[in-house]
């Protein structure tokens, strides 16, 4: 007989918990699980093991599960494997280029929108990076790490209370090639100030070479060359003016590969129908367990991919899922970004969840 305090484990179901009491009468034990949610099932539908992991609310030691015959499965999430981009060289990529492209995350709501950020390497060198900001001599690397020839990436991603610490950028590039020989290019160490007016402004995100959204671009490469140039000015001749200002531009560059695109969105249907092949015998606080644990397996698989995007589907109803996911989000996966997902794909019945 399962009393107050065992700790026990669902039998048609994910998860389990501590009982925290019992009703005789009706044969139903209320059990609390990990977040504190309080679920009532029928005693033969549980079972008493010895230890709990209070970290992960499963039993320490194994048990014998729900038998064979009953008829419930979980719908698996695939992740599509990761393929190596093939590295892409142009007669132009031999000269140096890179930059830092900024994106409205909500366009309609430009006064309160957060920001991504992406550093594009548009040269046939691969780059070392460190990208360093702040504000009264309190600064920090941001981002680092190695950037492939012709690609982009996120670095981060930028709320409105940040942006103080981005009007001054220290950005460190060190150029190489692996495995063939090339021409040595000089590390670059620029320091770049941004107005953070042009954030607040519409026209500042303009349509570019690179990228199929507006961008508002930061030209790394031609900063520095501009520190170059001011120091010799003196020495540039009337002629050599007339015949920068006459001569014609170049053909646009190819689009950068814009890796996050290439990454699929995961989408995760958590209609109960779409969990379980049966309800029969299962109360709503049950359903909503087992929707909540696999949101749960879901991040856990998906805590590693940077920059991942996952569409977690939980339809309108009476927002009591939405409600629990959001809270979630806000406690254990505080470190997560999320918003609603799109209205014209989905409506009001899915949230996106991006990894950090």
């Amino acid at each position: 007989m399962i009393k107050k305090g065992d700790n026990v484990r669902f039998l048609n179901a994910v998860g389990g918990g501590i009982v925290a009491r019992v009703d005789e009468i009706k044969k139903m034990v209320f059990v609390e699980d990990a977040d504190g949610f309080e679920i009532p099932v029928l005693e033969r539908e549980c079972v008493v093991i010895a230890a709990i992991n209070e970290k992960t609310n499963f039993p320490i030691k194994d048990f014998k599960t729900k038998p064979e015959t009953t008829v419930s499965k979980v719908v698996e999430t695939v992740v599509p494997e990761k393929k190596q981009e093939p590295i892409i060289e142009t007669p132009e990529g031999e000269t140096l280029k890179a930059l830092l492209a900024f994106f409205l995350i909500d366009i309609k709501q430009l006064q309160t929108t957060s920001y991504e950020c992406y550093l594009v390497n548009d040269s046939n060198y691969y780059l070392y990076y460190n990208v360093v900001n702040g504000e009264n001599n309190e600064l920090k690397s941001v981002a680092n790490g190695i950037i492939e020839p012709n690609m982009q990436e996120l670095i981060s991603e930028i709320n409105k209370d940040e942006l103080s610490g981005w009007e001054r950028i220290r950005v460190q590039l060190l150029p190489f090639k692996q495995a063939k020989s090339y021409t040595p290019q000089a590390v670059l160490d620029v320091n770049l100030k941004i107005n953070a007016v042009k954030f607040y402004k519409l026209h500042s995100f303009t349509a570019n070479d690179y990228f199929d959204e507006p961008a508002l671009l930061i030209d790394i490469t031609s900063e520095k060359e501009n520190e170059v140039e001011n120091k010799k000015l003196a020495d540039i001749s009337a002629d050599d003016i007339k015949q920068a200002m006459f001569q014609k531009e170049e053909t646009g560059r190819p689009r950068i590969v814009k890796r996050q695109q290439t990454a699929e969105v995961i989408e995760v249907d958590l209609h109960i129908n779409e969990l379980l092949d049966t309800t029969a015998g299962l109360s709503n606080a049950a359903m909503l367990q087992c929707q909540l644990d696999k949101f749960h397996e879901v991040l856990d698989e998906n805590k590693n991919h940077k920059g991942q995007k996952i569409v977690f589907i939980h339809g309108k109803g009476e927002g009591v899922l939405r409600s629990e996911i959001e809270k979630l989000l806000r406690t254990r996966y505080k470190t997560y970004y999320f918003q609603d997902a799109s209205f014209r794909e989905y409506g009001f019945g899915a949230t996106m969840v991006t990894i950090k």
